[in-house]
């Protein structure tokens, strides 16, 4: 039986960007391009850009609005601050150019088309402790609003913990002996209640809310 690969979209905000990103993936046997010319459905899209500026993020802002595909992200650059922005426009992986070698990429697309996030730790550590040191400001504002974040269950952030330090699905249910099922039924109950896009989106809006 031939081997179903993975359909992915390339899409960049400087044409140099595209053979490059496209001949890294064509390394990988699970992997193939879709043809822009006939506008095939791809089950990842794959984002090239020096970094995130206005061009790429209306960029993602598009892909966001007109695919269900989860995004990867290749940029030459990235702060922290920025990651919270390119997971709300639906990055759920991000590779630095100077890491993207063709089998980490393809390993992070991979990843994306199971519905796991994949981000630089030392950016994601930038981030917690960004929104953790703005926690009380955050707190103070919502409950000078009368209102207040929904509540997650002790299990549900656990969980979301787990995603936020980098562990996947498999590491998740082993770590807290439940079935990856389960796992993935946790996560699918937040972002539904939350109305957040997946689990990357999930954790930056648990960090921003203080919960984790």
């Amino acid at each position: 039986m031939a081997l179903r690969r993975i359909a992915v979209s390339v899409h960049t905000d400087d044409p140099a960007w595209r053979p490059m990103l496209t001949d890294r993936l064509r390394t990988c046997p699970a992997l193939r391009v879709t043809d822009s010319r006939r506008q095939e459905r791809a089950a990842v899209a794959l984002v090239g850009s020096e970094s995130l500026h206005e061009r790429s993020v209306t960029l993602l802002r598009d892909l966001r609005d007109t695919s269900l595909a989860p995004v990867v992200l290749v940029a030459s650059q990235m702060e922290s601050t920025a990651l919270a922005t390119a997971i709300e426009h639906g990055v759920v992986g991000l590779v630095l150019l100077t890491q993207a070698t063709p089998s980490k990429l393809s390993q992070v697309v991979l990843s994306a088309a199971r519905g796991e996030a994949s981000m630089p730790a030392v950016l994601l550590d930038g981030l917690v402790g960004q929104v953790r040191c703005l926690r009380h400001t955050t707190v103070s504002a919502v409950e000078a609003g009368g209102g207040a974040a929904p509540r997650l269950d002790a299990r549900a952030l656990k969980v979301l913990a787990m995603v936020a330090d980098g562990y996947d699905t498999r590491e998740i249910a082993k770590e807290l002996s439940y079935s990856e099922r389960t796992v993935k039924s946790i996560l699918h109950d937040i972002t539904s209640r939350l109305h957040l896009r997946n689990r990357a989106h999930a954790v930056a809006y648990a960090l921003r809310e203080g919960l984790i």
